[in-house]
């Protein structure tokens, strides 16, 4: 039971409390809702780059590391198709330095040409070294609109193309920033030896005079039923031929949404697993094969991916996945079988709690969804799964009609 305390600010920013007396490190994290899902889609990947603008420096703090790293703090960020996210750790007798920091780049971000310059380069690096000049790299550039056609999951986090960001001037960012950086647009999380009177002090001294902004509405469309299969074959220089299919499913806050992940956990969470013991082990058709789900705020996907044996037919490969996707919408699975994988998600669970940092971002992401105090129903949401529950949940969702294969074909084999 991870207990806390939660307030607002009259500006609209969320605050949450979680006082852990075992560390004297203190976590702040703050969540921004916006993610790639929030861009024009002639305008993708400037969730990502403001991950990096905001590291750029503001106005009363040139360099954002410095101060941090001079109180012993390190600091990160991520971001993704849902949220933005920064979060940083430093001894609870520096607290204030981490409300400073960023309560300053909230409120006067340095917005210069550059500032701007520096960190597209580093975008755009990133994006060459990361999706273009990696072995197996660019899959959610293809993947992803080849699953979606309308939603705005149809581009990766890092841009639809690169040269979105190579053309990004300095009134687009000013423009985003302003639509999104707000303290009405976000949740700030702090764990650690800390006191709710006292965070509530530095919270209203540090954020309370930024002023909040008219954020926009989210009106996204809404993603169609898929109805027909849809395939996409490529070739590149890459070490093994490799299967990706993606099949639609529900929301995060979706009721099936803990039973699907452990669908995904049944079918290859370990050398335990269904498709590990069956298309690795026993037939040798793969080297490795994984199944995971996106856990995507809005409807997302159910991914099924591995790298066949050399000299295994592509389609003798792919049909192997989808018989035994198969089996497991014919026959239910054991209370032996989804008690296992259930226990692993229930150690998962308690290895988040040791953490500050785990618990300040599952926090914030909580509040996100609806309530910070539903971090506490995970483990009996999971629990509550029957088998029944996961022979549907596979029924629904394993259709030859709801599925994108991308077939990634090795030019030398």
């Amino acid at each position: 039971m991870i207990k806390f305390d939660k307030f607002t600010l009259k500006n609209g920013l969320k605050v949450i409390v979680h006082k852990d007396k075992s560390t004297p490190i203190v976590a702040i994290n703050i969540l921004y809702n916006v993610g790639s899902r929030d861009e024009n889609p002639n305008k993708t990947g400037f969730a990502h780059l403001f991950e990096h603008l905001m590291f750029g420096g503001s106005k009363n703090i040139p360099v954002y590391d410095k101060p941090l790293q001079l109180v012993g703090g390190e600091n990160n960020a991520f971001t993704n198709t849902n949220i933005t996210n920064y979060y940083l750790t430093l001894p609870k007798d520096n607290i204030e330095t981490g409300f400073w920091l960023e309560s300053d780049r909230m409120k006067n971000l340095n917005f210069s040409e550059k500032s701007l310059n520096v960190q597209r380069s580093v975008v755009i690096e990133e994006y060459k070294q990361r999706y273009l000049n990696q072995p197996y790299g660019d899959v959610w550039l293809m993947l992803r609109p080849l699953a979606y056609k309308k939603h705005p999951y149809r581009w990766a986090t890092i841009g639809k193309d690169i040269s979105h960001i190579e053309n990004a001037n300095l009134d687009d960012v000013k423009n985003f920033f302003n639509k999104y950086y707000a303290p009405n647009n976000a949740i700030l999380t702090v764990a650690g030896d800390v006191e709710t009177e006292q965070i509530k002090k530095y919270a209203e001294k540090w954020f309370g005079s930024i002023e909040k902004r008219n954020v926009p509405v989210r009106n996204l469309p809404a993603e169609p039923e898929q109805t027909e299969k849809r395939e996409k074959s490529i070739k590149k220089e890459v070490p093994f031929n490799a299967i990706y299919k993606a099949y639609h499913m529900c929301s995060r806050n979706d009721k099936n949404y803990h039973a699907t992940d452990l669908l995904s956990d049944i079918l290859a969470n370990g050398k335990s697993s269904r498709l590990y013991q069956s298309l690795v082990k026993k037939q040798k058709i793969f080297s490795n094969i994984d199944a995971y789900i996106t856990g995507d705020i809005d409807n997302g996907l159910f991914i099924i991916t591995g790298q066949l044996i050399k000299g295994t037919d592509m389609d003798v490969a792919d049909k192997s996945i989808e018989k035994e996707l198969e089996l497991i919408k014919t026959n239910h699975i054991s209370e032996y079988e989804l008690t296992k994988v259930k226990n692993k998600v229930e150690t998962i669970l308690e290895l988040s709690e040791m953490s500050v940092l785990n618990k300040a971002m599952n926090l914030s992401f909580h509040e996100l969804l609806g309530d910070a105090e539903n971090i506490n129903l995970e483990s009996k949401k999971y629990s509550d799964v029957n088998p029944k529950q996961i022979n549907d949940i596979a029924n629904n969702i394993f259709k030859e009609s709801n599925c994108s294969t991308l077939f990634y074909n090795a030019i030398k084999q």
